[in-house]
């Protein structure tokens, strides 16, 4: 049983930084990528940054200069810096991880259960 388990929201005031942290745990092969996504209440989940394995990151226009995703050094957990943040911001975030239960398979998604940021003052 894969699991993500996102942890580092709350609330913070506009210009503020937050680190958010996801953990994959469990039986799994490799993970191919993995990220962040946000969801603001009405609007679609959108993707805000994503970190392919061994490969360069990329981030939505809204976060560019502002936002770093990075994965510690087994690859498992994946880190989000949010710098100069915005009331545009808020919104609960997701993980994402994209990866292989075995070497036979192609990657599935998988979902952490979200956590919210809120950026107010």
């Amino acid at each position: 049983q894969v699991q993500l388990v996102e942890s580092g929201g709350g609330l913070v005031q506009p210009g503020g930084s937050l680190r958010l942290s996801c953990a994959a745990s469990g039986s799994f092969f490799s993970i191919n990528a993995m990220g962040w996504y946000r969801q603001a209440p009405g609007k679609q989940r959108e993707l805000v940054a994503v970190l392919p394995g061994g490969g360069s990151p990329t981030y939505s226009d809204s976060v560019k200069g502002r936002f770093t995703i990075s994965r510690d050094n087994a690859k498992t957990t994946v880190y989000l810096q949010m710098n100069s943040l915005k009331s545009e911001d808020t919104a609960v975030y997701y993980c994402n991880a994209n990866l292989r239960r075995s070497s036979y398979e192609a990657g599935y998604d998988y979902w952490g259960q979200g956590t919210q940021v809120t950026v107010s003052s």
